[in-house]
């Protein structure tokens, strides 16, 4: 008798979902019956509300079994022997025809549910290994040239032309150079790169393969904070089976690349690049001023390319289907997908790849049903815990980094988190300068100070103390912050507070005409 194959995700956020325990149930299950059983545990789809997602193969389709518990490891097992197809209360049907995830474009999560993250074979078999495979018959330049023909911005948020820092590094004159991910995913609602490392580490690796070969690196670091322990195990086991298979260490060819895991202590500021760089060096995480950019003197002071995790997974795609394949999706100057990861009070949270182009109202309200609570979105908030609030006037707009940056605002790593009518943006105004204070790396004093400077400030607005010159006063400070700051960090806080200010004025108490510069 041949074994029954399912397949039930590992991801840390499916694992805490019960996973593991259904996995556990559903072995003992099959155990009693005497039924072969083989469960692969592979990568999330991201579909979260459906987890743990539980699915089997049928005529070379995949079904679903949502939000399975190990209560159901009876019944299901003996759904799935009754029947060609799983005829249970939790049956969802083919998987692939879920809205949700049959309107994306998937290509950096092209394999997501459908492989085990540690697997070669599973990787190659589902289209793996092709960007390196036909970046070895290129050019380094030619390589180059192929990252810039695609049009691929930086996925970390300043959206920088990826080809021109490749180009950089590449022509830089040095005897060392590196190639460093920056995967110390801190931002509120953002959980992309962690996908890649948990579900799909072989595309981390091989988007670094090729850009160490593109630019003449030998040593590559990828930098992920402690906060992520699934996601380092899966790396280091990922590294070791790349290592086995000859994609790392000294190749066919003779060119050396080795890749080693750094784990950060979860320093907020430590995701800014030159922070991380100082954190790899065994420093404390602070910033350092630029010039020099780490793409001439990076880590250990050599030119280094630095990209985070969806940036350098984007990477074997272009690769093995040509730059004029990635130019084609998007809109303006923003080309390709972005994951859009939403969260916070939204019924159908999750990930959702998409092309740049679509609004901010098909992200929340037609693909994400609108707010869990039921109650009328209020605003989301767009980049992370210092992206600016957008009001439901701008949902219209469409998902571009041009587009944003013209509305004050930006599109960042990727993360919406919505809100519904009854969350104060005052006080979340309030906590965006909280944060900054927290988060400092107290290099600076726009940053340092004004932050905290920022909170007294906003709580003597919100109490109506002396309304009009402290909103002149806060107005002052976050333009301080804004041209005066090293770093993003600074930088940014006041896009919430401006935003919030701008379109919320009632939530600080205020008319729209006290909140006016």
């Amino acid at each position: 008798m041949s074994a029954l194959t399912l397949y039930l995700p590992q991801d840390s956020v499916v694992v805490a979902m019960g996973a593991d325990a259904v996995a556990d149930a559903l072995q003992v299950a099959a155990a009693t019956r005497g039924v072969a059983l083989e469960l692969r545990r592979t990568s999330s789809r991201g579909l979260f509300w459906l987890e743990p997602l539980l699915e089997v193969e049928v005529a070379g389709v995949r079904h679903g079994l949502a939000a399975v518990q190990a209560a159901d490891a009876d019944s299901v097992l003996t759904a799935l022997l009754a029947a060609g197809a799983p005829m249970h209360p939790k049956a969802i049907g083919p998987v692939a025809e879920i809205p949700q995830l049959k309107r994306q474009q998937r290509q950096i999560f092209s394999r997501a549910g459908l492989t085990r993250p540690v697997s070669l074979d599973d990787y190659q078999a589902h289209g793996g290994g092709r960007g390196l495979q036909r970046a070895r018959t290129l050019s380094a330049a030619a390589v180059v040239e192929e990252v810039l023909q695609s049009g691929l911005r930086g996925r970390g948020g300043a959206a920088f032309p990826a080809g021109i820092k490749w180009r950089t590094v590449q022509q830089a004159q040095s005897a060392s150079k590196y190639v460093v991910c920056n995967a110390d995913e801190g931002d509120s609602g953002t959980f992309a790169d962690r996908m890649v490392m948990e579900g799909d580490p072989l595309l981390l690796i091989e988007g670094m393969k090729i850009a160490a070969l593109a630019v003449g690196a030998t040593q590559g670091y990828i930098y992920v904070r402690s906060e992520y322990p699934q996601a380092v195990a899966t790396l280091r086991a990922a590294i070791a089976a790349a290592e086995a298979a000859g994609w790392l260490g000294e190749d066919a060819s003779g060119q050396t690349f080795h890749l080693e895991v750094r784990v950060g202590a979860g320093a907020y500021i430590c995701g800014e690049e030159t922070a991380m760089l100082e954190s790899i060096e065994g420093k404390r995480g602070t910033v350092r001023a630029k010039p020099p950019i780490p793409a001439l003197a990076g880590l250990f002071g050599q030119p280094t390319l630095v990209h985070n995790v969806l940036s350098f997974a984007a990477v074997p795609g272009i690769l093995a289907d040509g730059a004029a394949t990635y130019q084609a999706m998007g809109m303006g100057r923003s080309r390709g997908t972005l994951p859009f990861q939403l969260a916070g009070n939204v019924r159908f949270g999750g990930l959702y790849e998409l092309a740049f182009g679509p609004t901010l109202h098909e992200l929340v309200n037609e693909l994400g049903g609108g707010t869990r609570s039921g109650r009328p979105v209020k605003a989301a908030q767009v980049g992370g815990p210092l992206g600016a609030w957008v009001p439901l006037s701008d949902f219209d707009l469409p998902l571009d980094y041009e587009a944003f940056a013209a509305r004050q605002a930006m599109l960042g790593h990727g993360g919406v988190v919505v809100a519904d009518d009854s969350v104060n943006l005052g006080q979340m105004a309030r906590f965006a300068m909280a944060f900054c204070a927290e988060e400092s790396c107290g290099k600076c004093t726009p940053c340092r100070i004004g932050s905290t400077r920022g909170v007294e400030v906003i709580d003597r607005i919100l109490h109506k103390q002396d309304t009009h010159a402290n909103v002149a006063l806060l107005h002052d400070l976050c333009d301080t912050l804004l041209h005066g700051s090293l770093c993003a960090l600074g930088g940014m806080t006041p896009y919430p507070v401006q935003s919030a200010l701008r379109h919320f004025p009632q939530d600080f108490g205020l008319t729209p005409e006290e909140a006016q510069p």
